[in-house]
């Protein structure tokens, strides 16, 4: 244990226990980071990010919210809100999502989110700057098994949204248009995520508006 903490690397996977992820998490350095577990590795990502990738994280769950709004969906956000199942899988994602029925069972309390006593969230959504990669592959898998309905990434390099449905046997599969928000089509979201390279948050707000309208 002494070396895997002397060496530890951010943003990377790591092979280690699951007690060895719980120790890493809680030393000074890593207590603000993001901590991922699947398939007996970890991954610890810095808190701090970059301007593109909170503007880009602000604008999605401003549109996305709106557009439970506009059509009445129910829904409760959770912003960095980590998912534990204990032993196996753990996974902190830039935002998620309960959805209709099932915001009445989304979890409260100020402790991780223990998934042998809750759901796992509707939607995922995950901001790729430089975790593209990561959150295409392994963070794929990764949410595939624990059992979201949906999951989708942000390119901040390139303002696009890959968006995926999870399967019944747990793969995925690449979707242009939401099932679990009715009608929602992903270009619609992106077309809002490209606008806000040039445009304020009220100003691409008012435009997704009228887009619902219509």
């Amino acid at each position: 244990m002494t070396q895997l903490q002397t060496q530890i690397q951010t943003d990377t996977w790591i092979t280690a226990t699951w007690d060895e992820y719980l120790q890493i998490l809680e030393q000074p350095n890593f207590t603000q980071g993001r901590g991922y577990y699947f398939n007996q590795q970890m991954r610890i990502e810095r808190a701090a990010v970059g301007a593109n990738h909170a503007d880009d994280n602000g604008i999605i769950v401003i549109l996305v919210n709106l557009w439970g709004m506009f059509r009445g969906i129910p829904m409760r956000l959770f912003v960095n809100c980590s998912y534990r199942k204990t032993g196996i899988r753990e996974a902190q994602p830039d935002a998620s999502y309960y959805i209709g029925e099932r915001v009445k069972l989304a979890p409260r309390g100020s402790s991780i989110v223990n998934l042998d006593e809750n759901l796992p969230p509707d939607l995922v959504i995950e901001i790729g700057d430089s975790s593209l990669g990561d959150d295409l592959g392994q963070k794929r898998i990764l949410y595939e098994d624990l059992g979201v309905r949906e999951y989708w990434v942000v390119d901040v390099q390139n303002a696009k949204i890959i968006a995926f449905k999870i399967l019944s046997n747990c793969g995925s599969e690449r979707i242009k248009e939401s099932e679990i928000l009715p009608n929602f089509k992903i270009a619609l979201l992106e077309e809002g995520l490209k606008r806000s390279r040039q445009q304020d948050n009220t100003e691409v707000g008012n435009w997704f508006i009228e887009q619902m309208g219509r």
